[in-house]
């Protein structure tokens, strides 16, 4: 489902070179949950920005979902990720003018779908994660874990079949955090849907498929 070859990562200013990532080589398989961790600043959210094809990484190569990346165009790039990538953020990212219903549906709108399809399955995405009642709400009236289940059901909306979830807990107290990591386990078990999750907690990563520790930008596990 995913596979990087030779990924190098390097930022540069007129006074500094900083390598980010180096010769990274990984695959996740269709399906699988795979946590990244490693001290701050090891290059787990770059990685995870190459993966998801916010950044370009300097050198290597990125095959996806049986599409080898090469040097799509920005709009190309666009597309592919709304079809294909859903996102979950730490901070959650959700827009506060809006309310619950129209934060799930912003992934849609890049879709050529009638406004009542989007809405119709922006519905069917929060009565699975359990906020149908909170609908017409606004994220500053829901908690920090009805926020993150809201970004989630925008994350799956579009049926993408890849989640990248940089951590999706890091904001939310033990009790919360538990609930949001059930509902990804559901995602992944009941979808088959492949999820690759940057995280700090340990026991949360040693609940998932496979750890993939890094260090220094280089993958070291």
């Amino acid at each position: 489902m995913i596979k990087l070859s030779g990924i190098n990562k390097i930022y540069r200013t007129d006074e500094i070179e900083t390598l980010a990532l180096e010769n990274v080589n990984l695959t996740v398989d269709q399906g699988e949950f795979v946590s990244i961790m490693g001290p701050s600043g090891c290059g787990k959210s770059t990685l995870l920005n190459v993966i998801g094809l916010l950044d370009e990484p300097t050198s290597g190569t990125i095959e996806m979902a049986g599409t080898v990346i090469g040097k799509m165009k920005d709009k190309q790039l666009a597309e592919f990720r709304n079809a294909n990538l859903g996102f979950v953020f730490q901070s959650f990212h959700l827009i506060n003018s809006l309310n619950v219903v129209d934060n799930v549906e912003l992934p849609l709108l890049y879709r050529k779908m009638r406004g009542s399809e989007r809405t119709r399955l922006a519905k069917e995405v929060l009565e699975r994660v359990g906020l149908s009642h909170r609908m017409r709400h606004m994220p500053s009236q829901l908690s920090g874990g009805q926020c993150q289940r809201v970004a989630i059901a925008r994350a799956i909306v579009g049926n993408p079949e890849i989640i990248l979830a940089d951590e999706p807990t890091g904001n939310l107290d033990s009790k919360m955090g538990a609930e949001v990591m059930e509902l990804l386990h559901n995602l992944n078990k009941e979808d088959n849907r492949t999820i690759v999750m940057v995280t700090h907690n340990e026991e949360q990563a040693k609940m998932t498929d496979r750890i993939m520790r890094f260090f220094d930008g280089r993958q070291i596990q």
